[in-house]
């Protein structure tokens, strides 16, 4: 059967514990990269992938080469290497998702900044998986804690990442410790010379695809984001339903368990809602989407593949909860509205850490979402407070004429003329007594933190004819020289991601960086931990080790790039393989 006719994934023929997974995660079309992938890799070929980040490339690799796992062996079989500790733990969260039919399946994702202690710990129990950043790695194979030898794949993600954040060496002399024999995936958006290089080095005839993106969204939908920590996700998206003047709403999760619960919660808030997944039985379904239709329900919260097909003109608003895992799930997601000319909303909802994601939907889409605050409990008490009066004249148009406030009347008059009341009195009070539940006026409780700040700017470096006087430090951070400039074409942004990722050290925490040609100085925490420092002088930015200083320490020696420092600090390298 030819890929290009695989639409359904029970055509691929993995095992029924990966398909269970598959089902339970509602996928039922397999994306272009996944019709493309999954054949090859579950024939044991070695494939070499070209695709953009979000096109679903992760279940791509991870579905079939989870199925040549043996459980009863707990030794790393499966080894991931991602540019990035955060693609790492969404890489190894997905495969633990994939692989949760598999009996005492371990996955372990490895990166820098994390406790060693806990690592060390989970790989002496046994793991069948790792995912990991190429420093990391290298540092439990020279430690000898991490072994290699049962290893039946290796997945390079990302790979021209892994190239533009200097890891490429890392990642060669790691596959030096592989098995010979070894099946072995490589993803890549593009594929520099280097890149081909270790392709042509590492693989055996590999199977070549090449997935175009043509995604696209209408122009007709406004899109746009907020940042929300997972704490306060459901206190967002309250405030926003009560924010937004939506006439429906189609909410998007992950989950068909998580549409049961979102959905239970909304309705305990006040709102009309109901579930939509693949376990509704049709009949019902049917009846959901027709009270959606005739205004008896507001919301519906769907997972993608129950959405499929739905076109409900009322839909007015989508919201993303869950951000969707590729592009196309994002572009299918939010054509349920502004169908026909008419305009629609959509609202992504991201976690700190989901930022890359974001940008890689805006990359591919072509189209800038607009940031959005989560609403105020001023802005909620100001909208209430308005759909309040405007409820208010409606019942007064509608009645006024009429005697149905006749008794109404009666009985308020009487009311206040026993308790000589002022009409505005008890007009406010009955106001109060409609509204306690949801307050009309903002009260004294703070705002929480919906979502971590962002991370802090760096001022790029000037020209050398407008250079300033660099200042000192700031109180609490110490400035640090690295042996790599503007010469070898490093950005201040390289800079942070690189030391940020390696120590896990928050983006907030870096103070000024100053670019000079041949090194460059970066001010940081004055209490960084001894073997955080040492860990960063074999970090790698744009080919050059950072081999990091204090400034007011000699700089170290040039270093020749034949030769990598450290070498006492790390087993002698293997010698290379010859090009076949």
């Amino acid at each position: 059967m030819s890929s290009s006719t695989i639409d359904h994934f029970e055509a691929f023929g993995l095992p029924s514990t990966i398909m269970q997974a598959v089902d339970g995660a509602g996928y039922e079309t397999p994306s272009p990269i996944q019709a493309e992938a999954i054949p090859p890799l579950l024939a044991g070929r070695d494939l070499l992938g070209q695709a953009q980040t979000g096109t679903g490339k992760t279940a791509a690799f991870a579905l079939p080469l989870l199925s040549k796992i043996d459980i009863q062996q707990p030794k790393p079989q499966l080894l991931v290497l991602t540019p990035t500790r955060e693609l790492a733990l969404q890489v190894a969260e997905a495969m633990q998702t994939y692989a949760r039919f598999l009996p005492e399946f371990h996955i372990l994702p490895i990166y820098g900044g994390q406790g060693m202690v806990t690592q060390l710990r989970s790989l002496r129990r046994g793991v069948h998986a790792v995912v990991g950043t190429p420093g990391r790695i290298l540092d439990h194979l020279s430690r000898g804690t991490l072994q290699l030898d049962h290893l039946i794949a290796v997945v390079l993600d990302e790979a021209d990442e892994m190239l533009r954040m200097g890891f490429i060496d890392d990642v060669e002399e790691i596959l030096q410790h592989t098995p010979a024999e070894k099946q072995m995936a490589l993803f890549s958006a593009t594929l520099p010379a280097a890149i081909k290089r270790v392709a042509l080095q590492h693989m055996r005839d590999p199977v070549e695809i090449k997935i175009a993106s043509r995604t696209t969204t209408a122009t007709a939908i406004e899109q746009r984001y907020l940042l929300v920590n997972t704490v306060h996700k459901l206190d967002a998206l309250t405030r926003v339903l009560e924010h937004e003047e939506f006439d429906a709403m189609l909410v998007f999760v992950r989950t068909k368990t998580a549409t049961v619960e979102l959905a239970e919660k909304l309705e305990a808030r006040g709102f009309a809602s109901a579930a939509l997944n693949g376990d509704i039985a049709q009949p019902l379904r049917e009846r959901t989407v027709e009270r959606l239709r005739n205004g008896q329900l507001d919301i519906v919260v769907a997972t993608d593949v129950a959405a499929r097909g739905l076109d409900v003109e009322r839909i007015s608003h989508v919201v993303n909860y869950d951000i969707p895992t590729d592009v196309e799930a994002y572009v299918h997601r939010i054509g349920r509205t502004g169908r026909a000319g008419r305009k629609g909303i959509a609202i992504l909802f991201a976690l700190p850490r989901e930022r890359r994601m974001l940008r890689v939907i805006e990359q591919t889409t072509r189209q800038a979402m607009t940031p959005m605050p989560v609403p105020t409990l001023s802005a909620i008490a100001d909208r209430r407070s308005a759909r309040f009066l405007e409820n208010l004249r409606e019942v007064l148009e509608e009645t006024l004429d009429g005697d149905t406030l006749s008794p109404y009347r009666e009985l308020l008059n009487d009311f206040l003329q026993d308790q000589d009341i002022d009409p505005i009195d008890a007009a406010a009070a009955l106001t109060y007594m409609a509204q306690k539940d949801r307050p009309l006026f903002a009260g004294d409780e703070p705002e929480p933190t919906f979502a971590a700040p962002p991370p802090r700017e760096v001022r790029e470096h000037r020209p050398k004819n407008q250079r300033r006087v660099q200042r000192p430090p700031e109180a609490g951070l110490c400035r640090y020289r690295i042996e790599v400039g503007r010469n070898d074409g490093v950005m201040p942004k390289n800079i942070v991601g690189a030391i940020a990722n390696e120590i896990n050290l928050n983006s907030r925490q870096i103070g000024q960086i100053q670019l000079y040609d041949d090194y460059s100085t970066v001010d940081l925490p004055d209490n960084l931990p001894a073997a955080s420092l040492q860990h960063l002088q074999k970090v790698w930015v744009c080919q050059k080790q950072l081999r990091i200083a204090p400034v007011d320490a000699s700089p170290p020696a040039p270093a020749r790039r034949a030769h990598r420092a450290d070498h006492s600090q790390q087993p002698s390298r293997p010698p290379r393989r010859s090009k076949q």
